[in-house]
């Protein structure tokens, strides 16, 4: 089961390079064994959120389009806003306990 953070950075991926990538070349970026991004793919393309075509008149048939589908949109969008209040959150809880360690500041 992929973890958000997970689901984020794979749609975040394939959407920065239009889907259009080798499946090894994405795991290499993702830092993914081939398998463990294969599986990431089949779970995303069975929740609705991806697209997978192989190209038909490619040479190299390892080339795919990753297509995010509306649903995708929809997740990465939301992910997005979910990990910005993460990040405001903790930059909040810094100031707060810098504010402590430096009264004066």
């Amino acid at each position: 089961m992929l973890n958000d953070q997970e689901k984020f950075t794979i749609l975040r991926k394939l959407d920065n390079k239009n889907g259009i990538t080798s499946q090894r070349a994405l795991a290499d970026e993702l830092g993914f064994s081939l398998g463990k991004l294969n599986y990431c793919l089949a779970e995303l393309r069975n929740k609705g959120l991806i697209k997978i075509q192989n190209f038909q008149k490619s040479e190299k048939k390892i080339k795919y389009l990753h297509i995010l589908t509306p649903a995708g949109m929809t997740l990465k969008k939301k992910l997005v806003v979910n990990f910005m209040k993460i990040k405001m959150r903790e930059y909040d809880e810094l100031k707060i306990e810098f504010k402590k360690e430096r009264p004066n500041s």
